[in-house]
């Protein structure tokens, strides 16, 4: 038994990924697969863990999404190619957490709105507003991205959520944004936003269906809550 551990940690990656599959390799081996190579002295699994411990915070392969271009490129033996493709690991990871989420997606249940949503949010740095817009039979029209606001606040209009929906004929909309804080509980100028928001629509044959808080991997529905 020894013996089989012991050749398995001498393995490569790419080795040690043909023996036993990728699930067998680390988080820093799964890295240094994708960069191939490390820089003269450092090998390319050296090199992925101290991609990985670049993050101030220590989230690891979640730290990625934290990381820029330049922070990548502070470390010897990553360049320009290596910090795209890394960055671009990261994008790859929400989109599929997306595209496995669209699927559960009902908009009668805030918990598969905030799946589809949790990956494309929860690391963002700024509070982001989406709208999405639906028809007469809760059909997804299209969302749009309404603001970009600051490390706690969104700014937004009812004036300007309300164009969005026009445009796109619909009958019913359903707002969702991040707290980068991590904490999912809605702030007095959310509960706020939210009436003022299903007021206009009533008046407007717009209707609010819910407005869900995303925060690091918890959500808040303010319909479930009683505040819509």
């Amino acid at each position: 038994m020894k013996k089989e551990q012991s050749q398995h940690t001498n393995l490569r990656p790419y080795e040690k990924c043909l023996a036993y599959g990728a699930q067998a390799l680390t988080d820093a081996e799964l890295l240094a697969v994708i960069i191939r190579s490390g820089a003269s002295g450092i090998s390319a699994v050296d090199l992925a863990e101290q991609i990985l411990e670049l993050n101030r915070q220590g989230n690891g392969l979640l730290g990625i999404h934290h990381l820029s271009m330049s922070d990548l490129m502070e470390l010897r033996g990553i360049g320009e190619v290596k910090a795209i493709q890394i960055k671009c690991i990261g994008e790859l990871s929400k989109r599929i957490a997306r595209t496995a989420a669209r699927e559960r997606l009902a908009f009668d249940e805030p918990a598969s709105v905030a799946d589809y949503y949790m990956e494309f949010l929860r690391h963002e740095e700024q509070e982001q507003m989406i709208c999405m817009m639906l028809d007469t039979k809760n059909h997804l029209l299209g969302e749009e991205k309404l603001s970009k606001g600051t490390v706690n606040t969104s700014a937004i209009s009812p004036r300007e959520l309300f164009l969005a929906a026009l445009s796109y004929r619909a009958v019913s909309i359903l707002l969702v944004h991040n707290h980068p804080s991590g904490d999912s509980t809605p702030s007095r100028e959310d509960i706020f936003l939210t009436q003022r928001v299903k007021r206009a629509g009533e008046m407007l044959g717009i209707f609010l269906l819910d407005h869900i808080v995303i925060g690091d991997c918890t959500y808040c529905s303010m319909k479930q809550e009683g505040l819509l």
